[in-house]
């Protein structure tokens, strides 16, 4: 059930997102010299529109994925996962390393305002290539005097569908 939630939110948010990718790793198509000077504003301007509703989308998914990793149930976020995060490690060792830092860290006490990035990586790097998009928080658990950063990242898929990518806890700053 929450698997397929997920892939509804993805594929929802992936509506806009051909035209979001294009407009944040390109420059774009040049603009005629006869175009009219308004033009590039409108443009803008829905373009900052249409990223600021996946961004609104995107964080939404986020929280739904790091309350997954809070009720225990980090298998679903794998199950439900990019074949990039599938092969870089085994749902066992997800669900192992996730219970692992909510003992370490204790329960949520509040999880701040996200924060979204983009990045598209090219072959050959450590990272594989596409296109990503990271949700930051800044959460106070139980067990930690500070703040710590919570990342959920999510990937581009070959079928435009976004999927969780990846998911950490780090010190502020990290």
């Amino acid at each position: 059930m929450m698997r397929s939630m997920l892939s509804i939110v993805f594929s929802t948010v992936l509506l806009a997102a051909p035209a979001l990718v294009a407009a944040q790793t390109t420059a774009g198509p040049a603009r005629p010299a006869t175009a009219p000077a308004a033009a590039p504003a409108v443009a803008d301007a829905q373009q900052r529109e249409a990223l600021a509703r996946q961004d609104a989308q995107m964080s939404a998914a986020a929280a739904r994925v790091a309350g997954l990793i809070d009720a225990g149930n980090a298998g679903q976020v794998w199950d439900g996962a990019a074949e990039v995060m599938r092969k870089a490690t085994s749902r066992p060792g997800f669900i192992q390393a996730m219970a692992a830092d909510r003992q370490r860290l204790g329960a949520v006490v509040q999880r701040g305002q996200p924060s979204v990035t983009r990045v598209q990586y090219a072959a050959g790097g450590a990272v594989p290539q596409g296109v990503y998009l990271n949700v930051s928080f800044a959460t106070r658990f139980a067990n930690s005097a500070q703040p710590v950063r919570e990342l959920v990242s999510f990937r581009l898929d070959e079928d435009r569908t976004w999927r969780v990518s990846g998911y950490s806890v780090r010190p502020v700053g990290q």
